[in-house]
């Protein structure tokens, strides 16, 4: 298969560093360390990585000689060792695994065999995949060598210096305090700030040891551009606590204490000077850490070359406390009051404060499994630095506020998945699959079951869980820790969502999903959500809540959850909050209060086909405690009715009747704004679905996509079923079929009467009476025409059928059509399909005895016949199921093409081919869901079109993958999915195409599917033409880059809380054209354009003339506007010379650009095809184009359409 990539060349598998710095150096990963999240903080921002590496791989190299059996090497990382070490290559790690999958050990061989590659398949999934899969890990680890150095010598700095820090006598809480600050120090203490009249002491004492932990040592770090975050973990002696520290925050106060002191000791160092400041372990308040980061200023211990910051982290001692005081339904924070009073209440568990406690007691009990696991399973580490990219490209974090789940919560739930479970004694994962299979594996426990209904519990009996955990529970019973304690519940629905996506990708036996599991970054708002809701701060009031801001503001948090997820019910399919980004804090200062000028965002996913519902039902009257949460619930808005079943239900009804705001907004306010807060109502922002008001009923308000199209679909269906009815036609009718975009849900204008006619394709049965000739069939067509509009006449239902006449230059091709007006104004010009044409003309094509010219015409017949009377009815018939399944499709692809024609490059795209684009957004959608709305469906789209490299990849859709059968019932189609060896033809075909023309003068794009193999139908004779393709792309990415910064500037202001200076995207942005690019600018006079004239509209209008008008328009259809004519006669006699723009929506003007290949200076010739002027050479005469004389010339051409010219 080939490999699905951007450039061609072969790949070589090398062991240098050198090569390994390629396309990938600047990859947006996640930086730093594998312990429980304390890597430095994930970017916010990131993009889709390009990946200039995997490219082409010739049929006949076999990819299965990167498995080679060599000797196992086990390295011994120590703890506390710094020394830069080259790892092993990610090639060389699959000698496990391939002894693990295979019966017996393949004997070494010098040359590759097929066996191999069935080796590498089972592993990877493909071949190419794991070619991929080496590329991307030696792009992201770090090579610990020369670079990291400098951060290696301040770790045994630091080290040195702390463990010379002296110790410090006990002292009272307040004196303690108190003789830091004298030392330019304020202790971090957790909230509730420790009570002045406590009768335990603080003191400092050397720690028990200082050793490096996280991913650093453990070889599972990757780069990024933010740099590492190196773990440098010091144990706290056991000694400093008592047995009942752990209640009431009191082992958290001597932490803090003990953490103010290392600062201090650092601070006071005379020869050592570093950049020092306080921050929250993955924003737990209750585990302050200590952040140093280099000075800069270049002496000795100066590591800014490094890019890295040291995190010290602090140990509590294993078995310090009790266990069984820490189990998840233990209570460790104890009410006010004597305690024998506290001890006869049953007391509420906290498990959030118990498991803190924990993952500072084990913090040296993760480091020796995760190290004990990589020793024996090979491809673990590989399987870390996968989940730690896999995670960053969805956003997730370690940190409360990114949800809880990051780079230790990953490889902990790996490595206990390698483990044997105590109740069946059996690993659940073998420590031989390759990294590939140990990611996956990871992947489908995380999507399998609800671990917040049903907890994980390993190696643990009589474990309960309270009421009180929100929190998934993955219970590691021998260290006594829910490893998921931080997460929430919104956090962990994504978690499982994303899982579950990636699952489906990695399950796709024929598309490649690599760049959607690894590269593109997923959780981009626009694209991913589509809806959001921005609440300030300050709204909450929190300004008050003094110590206790934090447990207030996450108490918000889930009050707005739970009422949100209530009301909304199925309307949407998740709902997720982006919270402002913690920042650190001087280590001289108390922490500061968060900014309240930050705001919250709520995002939300949505059920196209519930999201417009008007009307919920409640529980019915009869049950009266329901019914009386519900009335509770929602206030004055519940209403009790009676529905056409003869049910009475309590109810509740949102109206329509204002366009602008959604049925979704409606109750997010409502609800915001009774069971939140009224100033929460006031500053709170929605947005929704931005861009569907650019056109006509793009918003889909109470309906679906299709619905305007109802009236033209309806008429449509009448026609056929009146014609079908017709007795004394000379044969019956078999087919009336659609071929235009406004019988497929598609044309950017809604039709109404005195539209543009849509084209119908009619086919009669078959019958050995028609003539074996071309231009007698076509005599036959006007026949048929004829007697049809006849017969239509003599019906009482106001038809009105004329015929007309089309390609006179063109005998052999289709000579008529009928145009027949249904009483309710709608137009339909049906053409006759007769399935001998075909046959005749591939005669005329073999026939030897014909001139080349006569061949040439008839096989560009057959295309034509092709396109226009069998794939364009198909394309139809595709696009009408398609548009009834996904709700959003019609209005995307509609937007889609008004951006096209905005652009000005409408006539240079068959809407077949924009429609295939949007189609591709929603039939192969990964990394995100199928989109919802017309908005998220154009942005895609154009990320997409942003993305594709043309020139090397072909469009390639599968309309059948998601039809238990073919949507369209025709005989020579399949109801099966496409297979690995469709693709494969279909790729070969491209291949073929580019070798045949490989300037691209004649196919650019190349665009099939499972019904179209060709790939050249809508793209053949250079349509688009090569410039015109780098145009789109060029357009695209400007557009894809506009919106990616409009979301930063919101990401800016959500966590800074300041006011971007630059004014945000507006929709219409997107759909201004630079027109300065263009060569010729010809302006159209405004009484031609089809832009509403402002002038008109200020005219006072009469009921009466304008009914006259309408009912003159019901008979007569649309003709084609002069500017387009005056357009197509430009084309057709300049097309040479200059390549021709506009937009067929406005048609307000055309614009142009000189091809300088045709018009540039070339040796002279009778007759050139163009106006030329002469050019005296020395040699000879050349001659060039006379731009002058056909400026003119189109000028008198234009006649009074032309406004103006304007020439560059």
């Amino acid at each position: 298969m080939a490999a699905p990539a951007t450039k061609r060349r072969k790949l070589e598998h090398s062991d240098s560093e050198a090569e390994s710095e390629g396309s990938f150096a600047g990859f947006d990963d996640t930086n730093g360390v594998e312990w429980d999240g304390s890597d430095a903080e994930d970017a916010s921002e990131g993009s889709h990585v390009p990946m200039n590496g995997l490219e082409e791989v010739d049929d006949d190299e076999d990819m299965g000689d990167d498995v080679e059996d060599e000797e196992d090497e086990h390295e011994d990382e120590h703890e506390n060792e710094f020394e830069g070490e080259e790892d092993v290559h990610p090639s060389r790690k699959q000698t496990t695994a391939g002894k693990a999958t295979s019966a017996s050990k393949p004997p070494k061989r010098p040359a590759p065999s097929l066996q191999d590659g069935v080796y590498t398949a089972e592993m990877f999934k493909s071949n190419i995949f794991k070619l991929q899969v080496d590329e991307l890990l030696d792009q992201v680890k770090p090579k610990y060598g020369k670079k990291e150095a400098p951060a290696e010598n301040a770790m045994r700095t630091l080290k040195t210096i702390i463990e010379q820090i002296p110790s410090r006598d006990p002292l009272p809480i307040a004196e303690a305090e108190k003789a830091l600050k004298s030392a330019g120090v304020a202790v971090p203490f957790p909230s509730p700030r420790p009570p002045k009249d406590a009768l335990y002491k603080l003191q400092y004492v050397p720690p028990a040891n200082v050793n490096a932990t996280g991913s650093y040592p453990l070889k599972t770090a990757t780069r990024s551009e933010e740099g590492l975050s190196i773990d440098l973990v010091v144990s706290m002696p056991k000694a400093l606590f008592q047995d009942k520290d752990y209640l009431n925050h009191r082992y958290f106060y001597k932490r803090a204490y003990y953490l103010a002191c290392l600062a201090a000791g650092i601070k006071a160092s005379k020869e050592h000077k570093f950049d020092l400041s306080f921050d929250c372990l993955n924003g737990n308040e209750l585990q302050p850490i200590l952040v140093v980061r280099p000075s800069g200023n270049g002496d000795a211990d100066d590591f800014t070359s490094s890019k890295c910051q040291i995190t010290v982290l602090l140990g509590l001692p294993e078995n310090t406390f009790a266990q069984n005081k820490l189990l998840p339904n233990s209570n460790c924070v104890r009410p006010k009051g004597n305690e024998e009073e506290a001890l006869n209440k049953t007391l509420t568990a906290t498990p959030f404060y118990n498991n803190t406690l924990q993952s500072d007691a084990n913090i040296t009990a993760y480091l020796s499994l995760l190290h004990g696991i990589a020793s024996r399973a090979e491809a673990f580490k590989d399987a870390c630095v996968l989940g730690r990219i896999w995670l960053k490209q969805r956003g997730f974090g370690s940190e409360l506020r990114k949800g809880g789940f990051g780079n230790f919560e990953w490889a902990a739930i790996t490595a206990l998945l390698l483990q044997p479970n105590a109740g069946t004694g059996a690993q659940s994962v073998s420590s031989g699959y390759s990294s590939y299979q140990l990611f996956k594996s990871t992947l489908q426990f995380l999507s399998r079951g609800d671990l917040t209904r049903k907890p994980f519990i390993f190696q643990a009996l009589d474990i309960t869980i309270p009421d009180a955990e929100t929190a998934p529970v993955v219970f590691d019973g021998p260290r006594g820790q829910n490893i998921l304690f931080k997460m929430t519940p919104w956090s962990y629905l994504r978690l499982r969502f994303e899982a579950k996506a990636t699952i489906a990708m990695l399950s796709d036996g024929v598309f490649d999903h690599f760049d959607a599991a690894f590269i593109l970054r997923t959780e981009l708002l626009k694209y991913r959500y589509d809806a959001t809701l921005e609440i300030p701060l300050s709204s909450l009031e929190l300004q008050t809540a003094g110590e206790a801001y934090h447990s207030r503001l996450s108490e918000s948090c889930r009050k707005i959850y739970r009422s949100l997820t209530r009301s909304l019910t199925d309307r949407v399919t998740a709902l997720s909050f982006s919270m402002p980004v913690e920042e650190s804090w001087s280590i001289s200062s108390r922490r500061p209060q968060e900014k309240q000028s930050k705001s919250i965002l709520v995002n939300f996913a949505t059920d196209p086909a519930n999201a417009t519902r008007t009307v919920d039902h409640g529980p019915s009257a009869e049950n009266k405690q329901e019914a009386a949460t519900f009335r509770k619930f929602w206030g004055e808005k519940a209403e009790l009715r009676r529905f056409k079943d003869g049910s009475i239900l309590e109810s509740v009804v949102w109206p329509v009747k204002d366009a602008s705001v959604s049925v979704m907004e409606q109750i997010v306010r409502y609800i915001v704004g009774k069971h939140v807060g009224d100033k929460v109502l006031e500053q709170a922002k929605f947005t929704s679905d931005a861009f569907g008001h650019l056109v006509p009923a793009g918003r889909m308000q109470g309906q679906s996509g299709t619905a305007p199209f109802l009236p033209i679909m309806n008429a449509f269906s009448a026609m056929e079923k009146d014609i079908r009815d017709l007795e004394d036609l000379p044969l019956r009718l078999r087919h009336l079929r659609a071929a235009d975009p406004q019988l497929r849900y598609t044309s950017v204008a809604i039709p109404a009467a005195g539209h543009h006619p849509a084209s119908v394709v009619l086919q009669f049965e078959g019958s050995g009476r028609w003539p074996d000739d071309l231009c007698a069939i076509q005599r036959t067509k006007i026949a048929f025409l004829l007697r049809l509009a006849e017969l239509l006449h003599k019906l009482d239902t106001g038809y009105v059928a004329r015929v007309g006449i089309e390609n006179p230059s063109q005998p052999a091709q289709n000579q008529a059509f009928l145009d027949v007006t249904v009483s309710a104004g709608f137009t339909f010009r049906i053409r006759i399909f007769h399935d001998r044409e075909p046959t005749l003309f591939d005669r005329q094509i073999k026939d030897k005895s014909l001139d080349a010219s006569s061949r040439e015409s008839a096989a560009a017949s057959l295309a034509l016949y092709k396109r226009e009377f069998v794939q364009s009815p198909l394309h139809a018939q595709v696009l009408q199921t398609l548009c009834t399944r996904f709700l959003a499709l019609s209005p995307s692809i509609r937007l889609v093409k008004k951006w096209f024609a905005s652009h000005l490059l409408a006539p240079h795209f068959s809407p077949e081919l924009i429609e295939l684009l949007v189609i591709r957004t929603f039939l192969q959608p990964h990394p995100w869901p199928v989109p919802s709305t017309a908005t998220t469906g154009f942005l895609r789209t154009l990320a997409w079109i942003s993305r594709w490299d043309w020139r090397h990849v072909p469009l390639i859709v599968d309309f059948s993958s998601n039809f238990s059968a073919n949507p369209t019932d025709l005989e020579d189609t399949t109801s099966r999915g496409m297979k690995p060896e469709d693709l494969e033809r279909l790729r070969t075909r491209f291949e073929a195409w580019r070798r045949i023309d490989p300037a691209m003068n004649r196919v650019v794009l190349f665009a099939a599917t499972n019904l179209d193999e060709e790939g050249t139908t809508w793209t053949d004779k250079a349509n688009p033409e090569k410039v015109v393709a780098a145009r789109l792309t060029a357009l695209a990415k400007a557009a894809t880059q506009a919106v990616r910064a409009d979301e930063d500037r919101l990401l800016r202001r959500i966590n800074t809380g300041t006011i971007a200076t630059q004014d945000g995207l507006t929709p219409m942005s997107l759909f201004t054209t630079n027109i300065t690019v263009f060569d010729i600018i010809i302006t159209i006079s405004s009484k031609h354009t089809l832009k509403p004239s402002k002038k008109s509209t200020s005219k006072p209008q009469f009921k009466n003339l304008d009914l006259q008008k309408a009912n003159s328009n019901l008979a007569t259809p649309a003709s084609t506007p002069l500017p387009q004519l005056f357009a197509e006669e430009l084309l057709e006699i300049y097309g040479d010379a200059v390549l021709w723009f506009w937009d067929p929506e406005t048609l307000d003007k055309i614009a142009g650009l000189w091809n300088p290949a045709v018009t540039g200076t070339r040796s002279w010739k009778v007759k050139p095809g163009w106006n030329s002027e002469p050019l005296a050479r020395k040699e000879g005469v050349d001659i060039q184009a006379n731009k002058a004389a056909m400026l003119h010339e189109i000028r008198r051409l234009g006649g009074d359409l032309v406004k103006s010219i304007d020439v560059k």
